[in-house]
């Protein structure tokens, strides 16, 4: 529990003094919350409260987006490239498209930026120095806590069992070279049944970021890209779009098979070209995995009950033992109003419900994860690793040099109603992870 005494001591300097520097990166990963109800930051050690401050979040005309985000880029004296070179010390920046968190001589506890976070100078300082890069930053509306989350569908990271040969399969050669042509007896014992002691896969890079959702237009044209050609409609190089040569191929399909030959792609074309594939029915999920803001895995997984919303939820990994395989997982779930449209689109009947105390139970029990795509993250989660569950996919703030990225709507009941100078007493909200 080494890296739990270290975040304790230098927490504890963050909450007597914010002027506290604290040297390097802490060696545990952390959850941050700004409440934009509350105009607050909350940091938590699992599911402890460890420190907390004031925050001043988007005015009227320039709200502060709630979601999953996180630390993309980190700039001790940075200025404001929309609003007047304005300063922005300790910036810690949340999306490319301009959002931060940063420090201010104005944080009156009511909305008053221009969407990011502004933090008083002195705790503002003191979290840059215990920050990193890719630590999660989560806002959200109302407030939530991070609880503990027990449940067989969270990875864990793998013990490996090395491949040892038994002393059996060892070679003999007599000792007595004198011996010739006679025969040589060689004492042996019956061989002790083999005890194998584990030997873990360490990971020592950075912790990997998990994302899991409903699978896209794009993977669901890429595997018909895939199988037409194998099929032997040759649909061009696999890259996920509609295009000419690929509607050629859907048009080929169509009339040997006896469909409508429109070139479209729709649930019926995908399951006949599946079916003629032999491949079973089209998977409805995807899990995908980054480091360092890098892709690495991306694979199926199937989607129980899919006409129920997923929700929107966040998981971090906390005192990972490699040696035993264990992990501690801490988790919320945050409000997340699907569009109509998007609800028609995915065929979603049924909304998530994040205020229920089994959320993100009742989520995990929906996902079916291939075994060997398991096994595969499995080898990778280390200390800090997080898992992201969402309905929307990849949005518009994911892209190249981010981790995952999840913008939420506002639900009706929960707008930044805080007045200038006045707080409506509403649910708090809001986590951020820092690693």
């Amino acid at each position: 529990m080494k890296f739990r005494l270290a975040t304790g001591m230098s927490i504890l300097g963050l909450m007597l003094s914010c002027t506290t520097v604290l040297g390097g990166t802490l060696e545990g990963p952390l959850q941050i919350m700004v409440s934009k109800d509350r105009q607050e930051l909350k940091i938590y050690d699992g599911g402890v409260v460890v420190a907390t401050s004031r925050v001043s979040t988007g005015k009227a005309g320039h709200g502060t987006p709630t979601g999953i985000f996180s630390i993309l880029e980190k700039k001790r004296s940075h200025f404001s490239n929309i609003y007047d070179s304005a300063p922005m010390p300790f910036m810690q920046r949340l999306t490319w498209s301009g959002i931060a968190l940063h420090a201010s001589n104005s944080v009156p506890s009511y909305p008053a930026s221009h969407g990011c976070v502004r933090l008083p100078n002195d705790f503002a300082k003191t979290l840059f120095s215990v920050t990193r890069r890719g630590g999660h930053v989560l806002i959200t509306d109302g407030e939530v806590a991070p609880q503990r989350i027990v449940h067989d569908a969270l990875f864990r990271p793998s013990v490996v069992v090395p491949d040892t040969p038994l002393l059996s399969d060892a070679g003999l050669r007599p000792a007595l070279i004198e011996a010739g042509d006679k025969s040589v007896e060689v004492a042996m014992t019956d061989p002790k049944p083999e005890i194998l002691t584990p030997a873990v896969e360490r990971t020592e890079q950075d912790p990997i970021r998990i994302l899991v959702t409903r699978r896209g237009e794009r993977e669901m044209l890429l595997d018909l890209q895939r199988m037409l050609t194998d099929l032997g409609y040759d649909a061009g190089v696999p890259d996920g779009r509609h295009g000419k040569q690929t509607v050629v191929a859907i048009r080929a399909f169509q009339l040997a098979e006896g469909l409508k030959e429109d070139g479209m792609v729709t649930a019926e074309l995908l399951a006949a070209v599946y079916q003629k594939a032999g491949k079973g029915t089209p998977p409805n999920g995807q899990i995908l995995v980054r480091q360092k803001f890098t892709p690495l895995i991306e694979e199926p997984i199937t989607i129980r009950e899919p006409e129920i919303a997923l929700g929107t939820h966040f998981l971090l990994a906390r005192d990972v033992d490699a040696d035993k395989g264990t992990a501690e997982w801490y988790g919320v779930s945050m409000d997340n109003q699907l569009p109509k449209a998007t609800m028609k689109r995915l065929r979603i009947t049924t909304e998530a419900d994040a205020e229920a105390p089994d959320a993100i139970a009742r989520t995990l029990d929906r996902l079916d994860i291939p075994e060997e795509t398991r096994n595969h993250i499995s080898r990778l989660v280390s200390e800090g690793a997080s898992l992201s569950i969402s309905d929307t996919g990849l949005g518009p703030e994911t892209g190249n040099g981010t981790d995952f990225i999840t913008v939420t709507r506002k639900v009706q009941k929960a707008d930044a109603a805080v007045v200038q100078g006045k707080k409506k007493k509403k649910k708090k909200s809001s986590i951020t992870v820092v690693n």
